[in-house]
């Protein structure tokens, strides 16, 4: 009797284990509510004192020394008491714990106490952040979403793109009619250009104008050169396209006024102007100059064209997404002017710190200093923000360049005509001849 136990019990231990990894791979959700939820949750709760102590986390109600007469007398050691906690509740993939603060305690302590946290509760990663005075909101994440970022789902609106995942397993959804203007830096390789890529690929079935900028010979935004309304390949075609694009802004002002409303989507469908999106890639071409009056004259047209279409374009349908790999005020002011009106931020893996404290550092010192912790091996990993004012670690999906050539021929037939930057590009060619 004894063995035929012994290997029933065997058997049903495998049976479980076998189901379990079946769970874990294809329904990690489950897996996690069912079974890693109930396990970290008791950690949380039975490491938090032990923890909290050897990080300089609790506090003596009392000191240990005190006076009697002239006298001071040493008492016994006192405890110290851990900041009280709620329950840990549970999220898609991960936690949040609130901790309530001692009086004189500050979020920084915690902050450098994440890894602590990280290794006791045996979690991915633990964000420590203060919604408000004298709380701090603990997130732990069970295992990294970005290593195999699963397809997430997001309603389909008119200027809105699903980019990738973030890391709390969310779709990364990039809306321009929420978020207008976005400034996306990265290094080569890091998975700027597959951004683009997706980002062009979403864009491309939707009723709207894709001009691009790729000073860089168009070698980048070329690949999309069916489905895209205009391209400016070099800084002068780019002048002409910016200024044809300033002109255009002064029609859809005037038809405003007109209709007495405030931007273009109060205006009828059947008069409303096609909403554009202009794709800058590596911003610097743009800025730099090789010391002659026509080239610092070139580059002073483009930083005041493009300011003036991220001030003014919003609400004209107007949107801007502008990249580069350096992005720093050695640039010269236009930049720093420009970074102030562009919302939306996303940050790859950056080769200077610079670059990364332009992008974040002004919405967020933890962000940036995350954006810097990036490895070259986490391709496509970017810290982005979001249109609620916080940031988040995500990823983009992989779009190969033969489906981002095929996507941009497909819709080909439905690229609205823009005659004015037609015009402008015709006058440069007949000039340069």
């Amino acid at each position: 009797m004894g063995p035929l136990l012994l290997a029933l019990g065997l058997a049903v231990l495998a049976w479980v284990l076998v189901i379990g990894d079946l769970v874990s791979r294809h329904r990690p959700v489950w897996h996690w509510y069912l079974i890693g939820y109930p396990v970290v949750a008791c950690r949380v709760m039975f490491t938090w004192r032990k923890v909290a102590q050897l990080n300089d986390l609790a506090v003596s109600k009392r000191p240990p020394r005190g006076l009697l007469g002239d006298l001071v007398v040493k008492g016994d050691p006192l405890r110290p008491v851990a900041p009280r906690i709620s329950f840990p509740r549970a999220t898609r993939m991960g936690l949040t714990v609130w901790v309530r603060l001692h009086a004189g305690q500050t979020p920084a302590t915690f902050l450098k106490a994440a890894d602590a946290f990280v290794h006791a509760w045996k979690v991915h990663a633990v964000r420590v952040t203060s919604p408000e005075p004298g709380l701090v909101l603990m997130t732990a994440t069970a295992t990294d979403p970005l290593q195999r970022p699963g397809l997430a789902t997001a309603p389909t609106e008119l200027l809105s793109a699903l980019i990738g995942a973030l890391e709390s397993g969310g779709a990364w959804v990039m809306n321009l009619r929420l978020v207008p203007h976005w400034l996306i830096a990265g290094a080569t390789r890091s998975g700027k250009s597959t951004l683009l890529a997706r980002l062009i690929t979403q864009l491309a079935p939707q009723p709207v104008a894709l001009v691009g900028i790729d000073c860089k010979g168009g070698m980048e935004l070329g690949l999309f050169a069916d489905r895209l309304s205009a391209l400016a390949t070099h800084r002068r075609e780019a002048v002409a396209v910016l200024s044809a694009l300033a002109a255009d802004m002064q029609d859809r002002m005037n038809a405003c006024r007109s209709a007495r409303v405030r931007s273009i989507w109060e205006l009828p469908d059947k008069v409303r102007p096609v909403p554009v999106v202009v794709i800058v890639d590596e911003i610097a071409e743009l800025y730099l100059s090789d010391g002659t009056r026509e080239s610092k004259a070139e580059a002073e047209q483009c930083s005041t064209l493009l300011l003036r279409l991220a001030q003014l374009g919003a609400a004209l349908g107007l949107h801007l997404v502008v990249a580069g790999q350096r992005v720093g005020s050695d640039l010269g002011p236009g930049v720093t002017a420009l970074r102030a009106q562009l919302g939306g931020r996303i940050c790859h893996r950056v080769n200077d710190p610079g670059t990364a404290e332009m992008t974040l550092g002004d919405l967020n010192k933890e962000a940036a200093a995350v954006a810097q912790s990036i490895t070259a091996e986490e391709r496509g990993v970017a810290v982005c923000t979001g249109p609620d004012g916080g940031w988040s670690r995500a990823r983009s999906y992989l779009t190969t360049t033969e489906e981002a050539v095929s996507t941009a021929r497909k819709y080909a037939a439905s690229t609205p005509e823009l005659p004015g930057l037609d015009r402008a590009l015709e006058v440069l060619e007949g000039d340069d001849k």
